[in-house]
């Protein structure tokens, strides 16, 4: 069976950022929904993975915990000045722990076009699709 693909991609919601990831897996869904709010700031290929950086969360169910997940990234990027542009996810349960990779922010070389305040409810919705794969969604206000 060839291995099927990871993406993510933006929804319009009114004056914030709607997230989406997919993937084989529920840890890429989540990896690849980190990068699509990753990419709502800057362009992806801008960002280099110089630094790295552990996340923990734990939360009763998937939806939560990728709230919990986002919002986690969230604070790094604030407290640090941080942008991230490569993930790796790991959950047992209702516990993720991950790596997020990247790099002090340069507002000449970025280019941030957003500041990402907080993963919201909006929207959220993870699901295992008919065909396996895994999709992660929900909305960042900005």
């Amino acid at each position: 069976m060839p291995a099927r693909e990871s993406g993510w991609a933006h929804f319009p919601h009114g004056a914030d950022v709607g997230l989406c990831g997919y993937g084989p897996t529920l840890e890429a869904a989540f990896e690849q929904t980190a990068l699509a709010m990753g990419a709502a700031v800057t362009e992806p290929s801008r960002i280099r993975p110089l630094v790295d950086v552990r996340v923990e969360c734990e939360a009763p169910d998937r939806e939560l915990l990728l709230i919990d997940w986002l919002n986690a990234l969230i604070f790094e990027m604030s407290t640090r000045g941080m942008l991230f542009g490569r993930f790796e996810v790991h959950i047992d349960g209702n516990r993720l722990t991950g790596t997020a990779w990247g790099e002090t922010v340069s507002k000449e070389r970025h280019r941030p076009a957003v500041e990402i305040k907080g993963a919201t409810y909006t929207a959220l919705e993870v699901r295992q699709r008919d065909d396996g794969d895994w999709v992660a969604r929900c909305v960042v206000d900005v």
